[in-house]
Formats: structure tokens, sequence, C-alpha cells
């Protein structure tokens, strides 16, 4: 049968494929465009495999969220120019948007079906890097930012008293700037009570070091050390860092703060920093 250049290009508009693949699956069904799209899937999945051991250290995250639930995910590709590609990114944005509209806790088969079939269309290796499910109650909130084109991507969940703080213009404002002071500052824990207890025992270890040979009484060293202890906290916890719009405040002060403002209580559950690739 003559394959003609109408039919491969019909094919490839339909399919995404390579000319040469479209006019080979097309010789291979008979003319049979149906079939040719067959023949296709089974060459990307066979493709797929050869690709699987490429490293993927580039990607984009992307956040997806509704009011039952929200999904951070990191899909990672071989190159910069693929993670810039539309396809690229409209893939990873229909992982998120079904892993959540599905409830998926886990990465489902679906999920991965959806990035192979872009492999077998850009002929790239890609896989799911990091995928982070995060259910919603009604009274709770996830507010996300991505920044540099998909390179670090952050979703925090906020708990409120009542659903429709979420709503207030200045409450809106904050839970904006507490995604940006993630992804600025990318802190370890959320609260000092969450430091891992080796790591809190190490740097006690050091700094009592540090001062074990100053010429002061004993109670005046461990002063110093719990200083040291406190300097950490704010270094690495989220809520004692110094809040990126008045640093001069914790974010977990301002965000009294404003809760009190605005006659509600306001905490924040969980936040999630991912970078592409990692």
């Amino acid at each position: 049968m003559n394959i003609t250049a109408e039919m491969v290009k019909k094919l490839r508009e339909d399919t995404g494929a390579g000319l040469m693949d479209c006019r080979k699956a097309l010789m291979e069904a008979n003319g049979d465009s149906k079939e040719a799209e067959k023949i296709l899937k089974k060459m990307g999945l066979a493709a797929i495999a050869k690709r699987a051991d490429r490293a993927t250290d580039n990607g984009r995250v992307v956040v997806y969220s509704n009011s039952k639930a929200a999904c951070i995910v990191s899909i990672a590709c071989e190159t910069d120019f693929v993670a810039r590609n539309e396809d690229f990114k409209a893939m990873c944005e229909k992982v998120a948007k079904t892993a959540v509209e599905k409830r998926y806790k886990t990465i489902d088969d679906e999920l991965t079906t959806i990035v192979k079939d872009l492999i077998a269309v850009i002929k790239e290796n890609m896989s799911i890097k990091k995928y982070i499910y995060i259910p919603l109650k009604e009274t709770e909130y996830v507010e996300s930012y991505i920044h540099s084109d998909g390179a670090i991507g952050v979703a925090v969940k906020f708990s409120a008293n009542d659903k429709s703080l979420f709503e207030n213009a200045e409450v809106k404002t904050f839970m904006h700037d507490v995604a940006l002071h993630v992804a600025a500052f990318q802190p370890q824990y959320l609260t000092d009570k969450e430091i891992d207890e080796k790591y809190k025992a190490e740097q006690m270890e050091i700094f009592l070091s540090q001062v074990a040979t100053l010429d002061k009484p004993e109670n005046v060293k461990q002063g110093i050390v719990n200083g040291k202890m406190n300097k950490l906290a704010k270094e690495i916890c989220l809520l004692n860092q110094g809040f990126i719009k008045d640093e001069s405040n914790s974010v977990d002060t301002v965000m009294q703060s404003l809760a009190k403002k605005v006659g509600g209580k306001l905490s924040i559950s969980s936040y999630y920093c991912i970078k592409a690739g990692a």
C-alpha cells in the first residue's frame, strides 16, 4: 500500500511520534492508522527499557490541590531542554492533577503510564522522582509556590479553626509569603521539637567543646551553649526562623499576631520543599 505524506502527517499529529516512526508504523500496519498507533506504542514501550539506565538529573516540580487533597511531585528527565518542553510541562501537570482527583496516596500505574506515554514520544528517560500526597481536612489548606520554572516546588499545609480564614486577604498574603520563605530559606524542620535527637546531641557536643576552655562558671557556659542551640533552631526550623518579610520576628510570631488580628487560629501543619531532579 502506498503511504502518503498526508497519512504520515495525520498520524504524527494524533500521536506526537517522529515522522520516520510514523511512516514505519503505517507500512507495518498496511496503512491502518489505528493499528499504526498500537505499533507506535509498542515501539515506544520497547525503547523505554533501553533508556531506563540513563541519568535523570533535570526535570520540574509541580503542585496541584483542591479542597480534599494536594500533591507535590518531582518528575525527572535527562536534559534541561526537555524540562522546558511544553509537552513535558503538561505531562507533569497531568500527573499531579490525576493524583489529586483520583486520590492516589502512592504512585499508581496510571501515573507511571502518563509518564511512559511521553517517553515514547520524546524518547528521553523520565521518572517520578518524588511523590507526596497531602490529604486535607475541611479546615486545612495548601499554599504552593513554584520557583524558577519548576526548579523548586513548595507546598505548605495550614490549619485554621474556621476555613473562612483562608479567604481573608491578609491571611492569603501571609500564606503565600510563607511558601516563598520556605523556597528561599529551605528549613530542615518545622519546629525545634522535630530536630533529630542524634543531630541535636552532636551539635550539643560541639558547643560544649567550644566553651570547655572558657574561664567562666559552669552555669554561664551552659547558658552560652543554650544560646547556641536556640540560634541553631532559628537557622534550621521554619517556625523559629526570622520571617522573610520581617526578620526581626519569627514566622510563628508573625502568624500568631495575624491570627489574633483576624480573630481566629492559624497554624502550619507541615511543609514540603523539593528540588527538580533530586
